[in-house]
């Protein structure tokens, strides 16, 4: 049995998801928002996270995340902590970074192909927590099999983004949603393998004027 690829992400409602535990987070970029998420996490909220989370699975983690994580963690005594560090971390980082963390693999050669083959061995779920570029590689490839994205009432503007233009095309099924008071919405989103459906509002055929639209338009490409 294959593992499954599930994230578990915070974003904005303009789809930031950058340093959304505090200001020293991720400043890259010069972004000047960091711990975004804390005036609207309640009880409510941490439940949706711990929800999608799952209980139970290995890490999947980009390079800065997993830093963050691994200079966090391990000196934590709560129950994320002690499962963060009882499970396996797989990570897509050089050699620039230290696998100090306990229970961590370095993605070794072509980091889509390294994702796909350990997909394709026997375990646990492999859950994504930040680790935007991460996200944005295996989007590319069709390799995530479930989105859950938590969105917060609060537009950021710039800042690394949890979709970028190479996401592969296609349809995902809704299968579950739910929302706190604070206004944090949770989505979960599973991948159909199918093109985006498409159609159209137009009930007549094209007019004079629709038809000069279309080639005006098709001269700016």
């Amino acid at each position: 049995m294959t593992r499954r690829i599930r994230t578990a992400t915070f974003v904005s409602l303009d789809g930031v998801m950058q340093a959304p535990g505090g200001p020293d987070e991720d400043p890259t970029g010069g972004f000047a928002f960091g711990g975004w998420v804390w005036p609207h996490f309640d009880e409510a909220s941490g439940g949706l996270m711990d929800e999608a989370m799952g209980e139970d699975y290995d890490l999947l983690l980009g390079r800065r995340t997993y830093e963050i994580f691994a200079a966090w963690w391990p000196h934590m005594d709560d129950e994320i902590g002690r499962t963060f560090n009882a499970i396996n971390k797989y990570v897509a980082a050089g050699p620039e970074t230290p696998m100090t963390w306990a229970h961590s693999h370095r993605l070794e050669g072509d980091l889509v192909e390294a994702v796909r083959d350990l997909k394709a061995t026997d375990g646990r779920d492999l859950l994504i927590q930040g680790s935007s570029e991460l996200i944005h590689a295996l989007l590319a490839h069709g390799l995530i099999d479930q989105l859950t994205v938590l969105t917060f009432p609060i537009l950021l503007g710039a800042g690394k983004r949890l979709f970028d233009d190479g996401a592969r095309p296609g349809a995902w099924t809704l299968t579950r949603t739910r929302q706190t008071e604070t206004g944090v919405t949770a989505h979960t989103f599973e991948r159909t393998d199918a093109p985006p459906p498409t159609g159209s509002f137009g009930e007549i055929e094209p007019g004079e004027a629709e038809l000069a639209r279309r080639v005006r338009w098709a001269r700016e490409d």
